[in-house]
This record gives structure tokens, sequence and C-alpha cells, in this order.
């Protein structure tokens, strides 16, 4: 057995070692950096664009097209995350975390080198734990149940106890409500209309993109508008950019257990049908952030272990994913679900025909994942430089570019109007949530998780009783999930010599700006559960648990806020001007404008999402693609009086790339417009209309 296990992994290699599948790999690898770097777009949209092209291709040479581009959307996501704070998807979220702040402090080259070499060693173990747990991984994923599924989901969800910094109340307040906005939508138990405002939209929940884009990608860009600057100034990059992505790739060997550690937690969740894949780096991360010393006082702000972390598991999750695809024909996620199709149309059944009579291609497709990640990574690094160099040109020059992005990648949600003012809301929203200094991470990750939660805890009442929570795996996850969200309070207890210490350290009650947004939680909180008690008991039950929880908490926090004396604070500023490192407030990236008022922060920010809102109003009169040059040029000239000759040009290409990408090879449907409808002729010929 052995023996032809060994005889399928050499013929796999030759196989795909065919010059033809080499260079349908290579292009599938070019295409999938390509949309990895887009903000939003994301490997489905081009797996499926490139699937009709595979029809007259061998089912080799096709798998290595469609895996080159799968496996490689992960490397492009980190370069606007790192340079710019505005992460493009979901997975590369936590990157931002550490990356950001890097770029901020002129080591944006280093950042990007750690993330492309642990992107790379990542990889490479998901595609080597693939070709050895092929064998052996069936009896285990059919021990896995809804019970363990939602014990998985428990145990993510635990992780906003380590995403929330010092700031634990503020976190599980953020999850909180993470999980209410997860639950929009038909209840898939009853059918009830949950939280949707009588809005069709909303029938189907709330898409990840827009969320995700708004609550990072917005409130960084907004911070570049209101700094008037470029993210790092030419005095802070660094003098050699092929240095520090040299030395960001030797973190990645010094750190070399870390991103061993956060590969085999990609690769272990990527192989598990039904969670999520835009969890994966933030339970990687929350784990560094639990293990590696000093870690919570340093990650955050600019920590390279943060950056290694989320991006070793990150792109080892390809490999773990395409075990139940091959072994079970279940797919893990949209990506997977188009390739189990791809498998169906060139005569592939997954099961145990891929481990017998196949076993050769499908340890092809083990080597494709492999090779392409040792070329997505070269690919990087060539062009790292350049991408580096991003970080010092001027907002002028950058906002309008990436804003007109993020708007068709927050479309790609559903292709909705509703997608654009999703992602309006959630900017402005996450933009106050940065400001007044409450955790994001724990926010998308209680969206994430909710409705999977929800959606196990019925499945293991239903078939298993009250039994499934007696199952060793689950005891073992719900233990370590409690173990994590009672770890900051038992430390707070003893950092004030007790609970006695503790509720001596309270006082006549201070009224504070920063209390504001908590009040205004709690208002949202409650017009929510009012409406919420109405539905049908089994639609509501879970929604009225994580309501209370986000009342007790933001209560709590808020009360603690009133009540509790400054003396710790007063005690972390003589730390700070001591030149002693504290724990961060909470987990999240800093902002660079404290030094400016108040009113210069909100006058500007008020600016920001004023273009934007013009933005959404010229689209809805005379349609995208006409809005785009518009927008950029009265952008550059209002803002910053960019010349024409810059202006123009711009103006002019972008709007060329977003008609020849967006509109003739993907085919986006566009949202209608005023004029349009108008003019039926318009509406026919010019794209967008």
């Amino acid at each position: 057995m052995t023996a032809d296990w060994l005889n399928a992994l050499g013929g796999g290699l030759f196989i795909i070692l065919e010059p033809h599948r080499l260079a349908l790999l290579w292009g599938g690898v070019l295409c999938g950096l390509a949309l990895g770097i887009l903000p939003g777009i994301g490997g489905v949209a081009g797996t499926a664009l490139l699937l009709p092209f595979t029809y007259s291709m061998d089912p080799a040479a096709a798998m290595a097209l469609l895996l080159g581009l799968a496996a490689t959307t992960t490397h492009g996501d980190p370069i606007s995350a790192i340079v710019l704070g505005a992460p493009g998807h979901a997975a590369s979220a936590a990157t931002a975390l550490d990356g950001y702040p890097m770029t901020k402090r002129g080591e944006g080259a280093r950042a990007l080198g750690a993330a492309y070499m642990s992107a790379l060693m990542g990889g490479l173990f998901g595609a080597a734990l693939m070709a050895v747990a092929l064998p052996l991984v069936r009896p285990l994923i059919l021990f896995i149940g809804s019970p363990e599924l939602l014990g998985l989901a428990v145990f993510g969800i635990s992780m906003v106890s380590v995403l929330s910094g010092n700031a634990p109340l503020r976190g599980l307040t953020a999850a909180c409500f993470g999980m209410m906005l997860s639950m929009i939508g038909s209840d898939p138990q009853t059918g009830t209309l949950r939280w949707t405002l009588d809005s069709l939209y909303l029938w189907e929940g709330l898409p990840l993109v827009p969320l995700t884009l708004g609550v990072f990608a917005l409130p960084e860009l907004c911070d570049l508008l209101v700094g008037r600057t470029a993210v790092v100034g030419q005095g802070k990059i660094e003098k050699n950019n092929w240095q520090g992505l040299w030395q960001g790739s030797v973190d990645c060997f010094v750190h070399w257990w870390l991103n061993i550690r956060c590969a085999w937690i990609g690769s272990v969740i990527g192989a598990i049908p039904g969670i999520s894949a835009s969890v994966i780096d933030w339970i990687s991360y929350g784990h560094a952030l639990k293990t590696e010393k000093g870690a919570q006082l340093t990650f955050g702000q600019g920590d390279v272990r943060g950056v290694i972390a989320a991006e070793s598991a990150t792109c080892s999750r390809e490999g773990g994913a395409l075990i139940p695809t091959i072994v079970f024909g279940v797919p893990g996620s949209a990506g997977m679900a188009i390739l189990l199709g791809a498998f169906l149309m060139h005569g592939l059944v997954p099961g145990p025909d891929m481990l017998t009579k196949n076993l050769s291609i499908t340890y092809s497709m083990v080597w494709s994942i492999a090779i392409a990640n040792i070329l997505g990574s070269g690919l990087c690094y060539i062009f790292s430089s350049q991408f580096a160099k991003l970080a010092t040109l001027r907002y002028s020059l950058i906002l309008p570019v990436v804003l007109c992005m993020v708007y068709i990648g927050a479309f790609e949600g559903k292709r909705q109007w509703g997608d654009l003012y999703a992602l309006m809301f959630f900017g402005i929203f996450a933009w106050g949530m940065k400001h007044f200094k409450w955790p994001r991470p724990p926010m998308v990750l209680g969206f994430i998780l909710g409705a999977v939660l929800e959606r196990y805890m019925f499945i293991s009442i239903q078939r298993y009783g009250a039994e499934w929570m007696l199952r060793p795996l689950v005891m073992v996850m719900f233990a370590a999930s409690l173990l994590s969200v009672l770890g900051p309070f038992l430390k707070d207890v003893k950092a004030h010599g007790g609970v006695k210490g503790m509720m001596a350290d309270f006082h006549a009650p201070r009224f504070k700006a920063s209390q504001i947004f908590p009040a205004f939680l709690l208002v949202i909180f409650g017009v929510m559960m009012s409406e919420a008690v109405r539905w049908n008991f089994y639609a509501k039950i879970i929604p009225m648990i994580v309501g209370s929880g986000a009342i007790l908490f933001c209560s709590l926090s808020l009360l603690t806020d009133l009540f509790k004396s400054d003396s710790i604070a007063a005690a972390k500023a003589a730390a700070a001007a001591r030149g002693e490192v504290e724990e961060k407030i909470h987990m999240d990236i800093g902002t660079n404008i404290s030094h400016m008022t108040n009113r210069e922060i909100i006058t500007r920010g008020a600016i920001f999402f004023g273009w934007m809102g013009s933005f959404l109003v010229s689209m809805s009169l005379i349609g995208l693609i006409p809005t785009v040059p518009i927008f950029i040029i009265c952008f550059m000239r209002v803002e910053a009086r960019e010349p024409w000759k810059i202006v123009l040009p711009m103006a002019f290409f972008m709007c060329l790339f977003i008609y020849a990408l967006f509109d003739q090879l993907l085919t986006i449907p566009w949202p209608g417009s005023v004029l349009g409808d108008a003019v039926p002729w318009l509406k026919e010929h010019v794209p967008s209309m």
C-alpha cells in the first residue's frame, strides 16, 4: 500500500510538470494574484470565470489552472492590508492589525516579506499535510458531527477575549453585536423574518464582503484623509526594500515554530466542512496572542509575529479544504463547490475512486498547490518593492483609486444597492468604534461564527438531545472556551488584589463624551430585543440569549467607565512616561491623528463620508463607470489641487481598467441608474447604466 501511494505521488509530479500543464498553472497563479489584490473580488469569482475555459482540457490540466488561482488568491490579499491598512477580504483582516502599524513606522517591506514567506511556508505545509492525510483522514472526518462543529464555533467565539486587549467587556459586547447581525434575515428553522427592516435585501442576511470592507477598510482610508498625509513619510520608509523583505523572511524562520503551529491550525480547520474559512486567521491570531511571549503587550502595535500567525494559517487552508472535497464530495467553501463542479465536469467522482484509480491525478492536485505557492510567493517578492512604495504616495493619489475598488468589491456581496448602503453604514459605525477605542475584530468574528453557532446548536439538539454536550471533544472545546473567556477577568481581579480591591476602586459617577458610544449601542440592542420578543420561540431563543448578553456586557462596560476611578489609567500613563510598555486597551489598529482636535477629526471625517455619499448619488443618477472618472477628477482637484497632467490620465486609465475587467471580462450586472432607466438607448449601449 505504501509503495502504491509513493508511486502515485511521483506520478502526480510528472503529470503536473508537463509543459502545457505547468503553463496553465502559471496562468492560474497570475489570475489568483491579480484577483487577490483587488478588494472584495476574491477567488470565487475567478474560479467561476475560468471554469468554462477548462471544458476542452484534460482533468489534470483543468485542476492545475483552477488550483493555481485558488492557492494564490490569498498571496495577494495582504498587500492592501499591510500597505494601506485596508484589507480587501476577510481573510486578510487579521494581517492588517500588525502589518499596517509596521508600514506606518517604515517597515512595510519587512511586513510584506514576512507575509509572503509565511504564506509560502503555510501553503507548502497545507499541501504536505494533504498528501499525508489523504489515506488516513476518512475515519477522522466521519467522527466530526454537528456537536463538534458547534464546539469549534464556540471556541472561535471565545477568541474575542484575547482579541479585546485590556477591554474584555467591550470585546464581548462587540462579539454579541456581530452575532446578532449574523442572524438578520429569514430564520432557517421557522422562516421568521428577523430584523429585516421590511427590506428584501436583508431576507437572506447581510453579506460578509461589504461588512468587512466597511469595518476594516473605510476607517483607515478615512483617517488617511483626516490626516491629509501619506501612510508613511519618505524619511521613514526602508532605505533598502530588499533588505526589509529579507528581514521579514528571516523573521519567519526565527519564529518557525509559530509558523508551523498556525499552519496546522489553518489546515485542520480548513478541512472541516461548515466552518467559514474567514475565521481561520482570527483563531490563529488569537492562538499566537495567547501563546507567544510578550504578545499581549506588542500585538496590534506592529509585531511581525502577528503577520506570520495570520498569513501562515490563511494560506495553509487550501490544502485542508481540498481533503473533504476529494474524499467525500463535501465542499467546505464556495470556491470548493465550484471546484467540485469541475471534478464532475471532467469525470472525476469524489470518493474511493479518487483514492484508487485516480490517485495520481489526486496527487497532481497536491503538487499543483505546492508549486502554485512557490510561484505566487516568488512573484510577490519580485514586485514587493513597488508595493511598499505605495505607502509613500500622497493621500489624494491613493484614496480615489482605492475607494472606487472598494465600491466594486462591496458590490460583489449580493450585487444589489443594499451592498453599498451596508458599506457606508458599517464604515461610519466602525470609524466610531475605532476612535472610541472599541475593538473591531470581535464584531467580525461574532458575525462570521454567529450563524454557524445557531445552526449547529439546533441540529445537535434535534439529533442528539442533551447527550451532545457529553461528547468528549465537545467537552474539551467548551472547557477551553470557558478558560479563554474567564482569563482576562481573572487577570483583572489579580491586578486589583482581589474582588475587594476592585470594589474599592469605584467612586461617584463621572460623565465623558466617550460614554455616548456604549449608550448608543444599548439603544440599538434595546430596539432589536423589543422586536425579537414577538417572534416564534425557536426563531427568538438564540437572538434573545445573545441580545441579553450584549445588553449585560455593554451595561457593565458603561457602568465601569462611569464609576471606576482613573487610578489604573494614571498608573499606565506613568509607566508609559517611564518608557515601559503596557498592554493595549483594545486589540485594534491604532491611529496617528490623535494630535488633532476632535473638531478637526469630525469635520474631515464628515468630508470623507460626504465624498462617499456623493459617489453613491452620482452612481444612482448616471451609473458606476461614468461616475468613476468624474469622482477621481473632482476628488483630486478639490482635495489637493493635483495637476491636470496627473488627474486626467489617472481618471482615464482607471475607467478603462474597470470597464475591461469588471464589465467585459467578469460581466458584472451593474445596478441601474436614473438616466439609464429614463433613456433606454443609454442603458443598452453605455456600460453600468
